[in-house]
C-alpha cells in the first residue's frame, strides 16, 4: 500500500518539476510541458523501471487496463499467475484509476473559463472539419481492407476495430472487441500497433505539428476573439503561466471551482447509472461537457482566476502517468507485418487524406489538427494539443467532435466491419 501511495504522490509532484523546468529554461519552455511529461513519462515506462507482469499475466488482460480483484484472485490461487503479478495489476489499477478520475475533474476546470458565445463563432468550420475527418476514416479504412484482405487474418473484423477507434478511441475499439468476435492475439496487436503510432504522432502533433499544418492550411481567425475581449490574455500565458496559482486571494475561488468541478462529475456519474442501456462513459462524458458548459455561464465561476491552469495541471498529471504506461520496447518483439502495415496505412492515410480534403475545403490548420486529435485520441487529449496550439477556443469543438466520436464509433465499426465482410 505505501508503493502504491507513493506512486500517486510521483505522479502529482513530478509534474511540478517539469514546469519548473520549462519556466527555468528556454529549451524545455520552447518545446512545452505537456511534450515534455510525454517525454520523461516514455522513457520511465521504456526504462523498465515499472514492474512488469508475467507473459501469462499479460495474456489474460486482453487490452485491459487491469484485471478485476475476483479474476486476479481466481488466477493466484489456481497458480497461472504470481503475487508479482498481483503487484503489477494493483500498480495498473491505480494508473487507471487516477486517468478516469483526473480527467472528469479537469474537464469542468478547463471549460469554466471559456466564452462559450465566442466558440459559437468558430464551432460551423470544426464540425465541417468532423465530417471530413469521418469520410477520410473510412474511405482509407475501406481501401486498405481491400489491400491486405489476403494478407492479414480476419481483416473486416479489424476494419471495424479501426473505424472506431479512430473514431471514438480505444473505448470504442475494446467494445468492437466483443461486438465482432475479434480473437484476443489479434486485437492485442492491433492495439499495441495502435498505441505505438499513436504515441508518435502525438508527439509530432505537440512540438512541430502546428507550425507544419498552419504553413499547409489557413490560419485560424482570431480577429473575432480580440472584438469579443477588452484585455485578453496572450495564448502563451494562458496555458503555461502556472505562477500564483496558490496566491492567497485565488486558493478560496479556486477551491469553489473544483467543489463545482467535483459535484458535476458526481452528477454525471449518478445520471449514468439511471441510464443503464448507455455506455457509462459515454453519458459521464456528455454530462460532464453539458454541465460545465451550462456552469460557464455562471459569471463569478467564468471569472475565477487560474482555474483553466489548474485544469491544466491535471491534464499535465493525465499525460505523464499515461506515458509511463507506454513501453516501446515492445515494437521489437511483435509480429504480423502484415496487420502492422495495415494499421500503418490507416492510421496515417486518414490523416494525409483528411488534410488534402481540408486543404481543399479551406479547413483552417487548428480546426483541422483538434477534430483529427478528438478523434484518433478521445476527448481526454484535445486540451493536450490545443495547449500546444495556444488556443483556447478549439477545445469545445475537440471535445464535442470526440464526443460524437464516441457515440457513433461502435456504430460505425460494426456497419462497416460487416459491410466489407459480405463484400
Amino acid at each position: 500500500m505505501i508503493k502504491i501511495l507513493l506512486l500517486i504522490l510521483f505522479y502529482f509532484t513530478f509534474p511540478l518539476i517539469i514546469i519548473y523546468l520549462c519556466k527555468r529554461w528556454s529549451f524545455f519552455r520552447k518545446i512545452g510541458t505537456i511534450a515534455v511529461a510525454y517525454a520523461f513519462g516514455i522513457i520511465i515506462g521504456s526504462s523498465g523501471i515499472m514492474p512488469q507482469g508475467s507473459e501469462y499475466y499479460k495474456h489474460a488482460l486482453q487490452g485491459r487496463a487491469a484485471l478485476p480483484e475476483e479474476e486476479v484472485t481466481v488466477l493466484l490461487t489456481s497458480g497461472k499467475i504470481t503475487e508479482h503479478d498481483v503487484y503489477v495489476n494493483k500498480i495498473a489499477s491505480t494508473q487507471d484509476m487516477l486517468i478516469s478520475i483526473i480527467v472528469p475533474l479537469a474537464f469542468p476546470l478547463l471549460l469554466f473559463s471559456l466564452n462559450f458565445k465566442r466558440w459559437l463563432r468558430f464551432a460551423k468550420e470544426g464540425m465541417f472539419s468532423m465530417i471530413l475527418a469521418i469520410i477520410s476514416i473510412i474511405t482509407i479504412i475501406c481501401t486498405g481492407y481491400l489491400i491486405f484482405r489476403n494478407v492479414v487474418p480476419d481483416s473486416w473484423k479489424v476494419a471495424g476495430m479501426l473505424v472506431g477507434v479512430y473514431t471514438g478511441g480505444t473505448p470504442n475499439m475494446a467494445s468492437l472487441k466483443v461486438a465482432l468476435g475479434v480473437d484476443p492475439n489479434l486485437f492485442l496487436m492491433s492495439n499495441t500497433y495502435d498505441i505505438l503510432m499513436g504515441a508518435v504522432t502525438l508527439i509530432f502533433f505537440i512540438t512541430a505539428g502546428p507550425r507544419l499544418f498552419r504553413a499547409i492550411l489557413p490560419p485560424f481567425n482570431k480577429e473575432r476573439n480580440q472584438e469579443l475581449d477588452v484585455n485578453p490574455e496572450p495564448e502563451s500565458e494562458s496555458f503555461d503561466n502556472f505562477s500564483g496559482i496558490l496566491d492567497k486571494k485565488r486558493i478560496v475561488p479556486l477551491l469553489k471551482a473544483l467543489g463545482m468541478s467535483l459535484l458535476i462529475f458526481a452528477l454525471s456519474v449518478g445520471l449514468s447509472l439511471l441510464l443503464p442501456g448507455i455506455p457509462q462513459s459515454v453519458v459521464v462524458i456528455l454530462g460532464i461537457t453539458t454541465l460545465a458548459i451550462a456552469a460557464s455561464f455562471i459569471k463569478w465561476l467564468n471569472r475565477v482566476e487560474k482555474s483553466f491552469q489548474v485544469g491544466m495541471y491535471l491534464i499535465l498529471v493525465f499525460s505523464f502517468a499515461v506515458a509511463t504506461m507506454a513501453d516501446l520496447r515492445v515494437i521489437f518483439t511483435i509480429g504480423f507485418l502484415g496487420l502492422f502495415a495495415y494499421v500503418f496505412f490507416a492510421y496515417f492515410g486518414s490523416i494525409i487524406l483528411h488534410l488534402l480534403l481540408s486543404k481543399i475545403f479551406k479547413i483552417n490548420a487548428d480546426d483541422y489538427l483538434i477534430t483529427t486529435t478528438a478523434f484518433i485520441y478521445s476527448p481526454p487529449f484535445v486540451p493536450v494539443v490545443a495547449a500546444a496550439m495556444k488556443n483556447k477556443d478549439v477545445i469545445i469543438t475537440g471535445i464535442t467532435t470526440g464526443i460524437i466520436g464516441y457515440v457513433v464509433g461502435n456504430y460505425l465499426g460494426v456497419m462497416i466491419g460487416y459491410f466489407l465482410k459480405g463484400i
